[in-house]
């Protein structure tokens, strides 16, 4: 209790209004980002979002791999969206461009590592200060994610769709993950510690993803998926 008094005491009243009054006008710019999603969004068509490490070089094989993935997809009338960055990402944009697709960038700003890559279709490049902003707009206009290997961010928005599923917050769509010697470690442990040994999950859990390794696997994966359900809004 000492030691909150003593914290608290270094910060004089004026700094706590100050404080607040950031916060509440915080608001507004999260809203501006909101509106600005939106209605640049709106107009884009069926899209699938391609995730990856932004660190990925262009003589990784998975970067080709992405390539290929998005413009595959551009041949059956999708178009493709990325977090706008290098790496994967800006192959899978490299290959929407090249299948004359729509390409999308919704670039987060970084102090490192993120900067727009020169694929992105230049009316549907959107920079976002908010991740939990961009992430609303992968999930609400994507028709499916396809999910590279890639770092912590990768991870996150790949598992944060799979929870919006498994809740059903929103409406399924496809979540595929490529490279079975990537992947196959984590879904090891997701059935055999999170399932088996923990309870934490349901068996049919672990039906809300896949795992493929070439790029026509991945995108015969949305087709197989949406030969049975209607393309729409996912929320």
């Amino acid at each position: 209790m000492e030691k909150d008094e003593r914290v608290l005491r270094k910060f004089k009243p004026r700094s706590w209004n100050e404080l607040k009054s950031n916060d509440s006008w915080s608001i507004f710019k999260i809203i501006g980002e909101f509106v600005e999603g939106y209605e640049r969004m709106a107009a884009i068509g069926p899209c699938v979002s391609i995730f990856g490490s932004a660190r990925t070089h262009p003589d990784n094989p998975y970067y080709q791999v992405g390539h290929d993935i998005a413009y595959l997809l551009t041949q059956k009338g999708y178009g493709v969206i990325t977090g706008g960055g290098p790496g994967i990402m800006e192959a899978a944009n490299k290959g929407a461009k090249e299948g004359q697709g729509a390409s999308v960038g919704l670039n987060i700003k970084l102090p490192f590592e993120q900067f727009p890559n020169s694929f992105i279709d230049y009316d549907k490049s959107i920079n976002f200060d908010y991740f939990f902003v961009r992430k609303v707009m992968f999930v609400k206009y994507s028709q499916g994610f396809i999910v590279m290997p890639g770092g912590f961010g990768t991870l996150d928005e790949m598992f944060e769709a799979i929870t919006l599923i498994q809740t059903n917050k929103i409406g399924r769509f496809p979540i595929i993950l490529v490279g079975h010697s990537f992947w196959d470690g984590l879904v090891t442990w997701i059935r055999t510690v999170m399932l088996e040994r923990e309870h934490n999950i349901s068996p049919n859990d672990l039906d809300l993803f896949v795992v493929v390794d070439t790029a026509q696997e991945a995108v015969d994966e949305i087709d197989k998926f949406y030969s049975q359900y209607l393309l729409k809004p996912n929320f």
